[in-house]
């Protein structure tokens, strides 16, 4: 039998949203974090992808996935072309960084399934000819594709080879999947896995700025991430969430208690 892979974790740059990039990189190497991931939200016009790109391979770190974002599931028009031309960028920018992972979370809305498997069939040829893989991601508080039942559904249907799911356990437990529904995926079904915990109470509809390290909330982490070893997962797993509390604390405070409370649920 071979040996396991050791497990890599990644800090995702949403989780320290209120700091700048470059420090993000030195907090990330500093607190001892193996990788990190380039969300969507840290790109803006101050701060564009190709000087997140040339910060990230001045630090050395290993980049797992890169955010592509969202709109191309039901979209049209310009709105739709300048969304894969987004998405198009993202995946050029991960190949760069010798990256092979992109993400994207479905539409918030409503629409036609065929018309999103379309979709996912679209932006798979596109990281295809990047080379990267398309991690889709389904949003516990999107109107329709708001479960894991229903991605594999999308995900079935768009039977693209480049592409696959997203597991958050973020919105595994607020979407109340149980460990049984997520022993039945399939390893080949999952590309990539992002975590952070669900608080006990207080949940607000609508609302995701609220999540915590692991072993502060509701999930059920050491189960879930023995089920990852099980399927023999060996991608990075990427720490996402955003808290604004979190956001109002000291970086190397935040990104030293995550790593802490990831290490103590992981398998031994």
């Amino acid at each position: 039998m071979l040996p396991a892979m050791p497990t890599r974790l990644a800090l995702h740059t949403w989780t320290l949203l209120s700091t700048k990039v470059a420090d993000i990189l030195k907090v990330a190497r500093s607190a001892g974090w193996d990788g990190v991931e380039i969300s969507r939200q840290s790109i803006s016009a101050a701060m564009p992808i190709d000087e997140i790109a040339r910060l990230v391979k001045a630090s050395g770190l290993p980049v797992a996935c890169v955010g592509a974002g969202s709109g191309w599931m039901w979209s049209d028009g310009d709105a739709r072309r300048a969304m894969l031309a987004t998405f198009d960028e993202a995946c050029g920018v991960a190949a760069s960084l010798d990256c092979r992972v992109v993400m994207s979370p479905v539409d918030q809305g409503t629409g036609d399934l065929a018309q999103a498997a379309a979709g996912v069939r679209e932006v798979g040829d596109i990281a295809s000819r990047h080379g990267v893989r398309l991690a889709v991601e389904f949003n516990s508080l999107a109107k329709q594709l708001n479960s894991l039942e229903r991605a594999r559904e999308l995900m079935e249907r768009a039977a693209h080879p480049a592409c696959g799911l997203l597991l958050d356990t973020y919105h595994l437990g607020r979407s109340g999947a149980t460990m049984r529904q997520i022993e039945d995926v399939a390893p080949r079904e999952i590309v990539y896995v992002q975590y952070s915990d669900v608080p006990r109470t207080g949940l607000k509809p609508g609302y995701a700025l609220d999540r915590l390290p692991p072993g502060h909330g509701s999930f059920a982490f050491k189960e879930f991430f023995a089920l990852m070893t099980a399927k023999n997962y060996v991608g990075f797993l990427s720490y996402e969430a955003p808290n604004e509390t979190a956001w109002t604390r000291p970086p190397d405070d935040v990104a030293r208690e995550a790593l802490s409370a990831t290490r103590a649920v992981l398998p031994g």
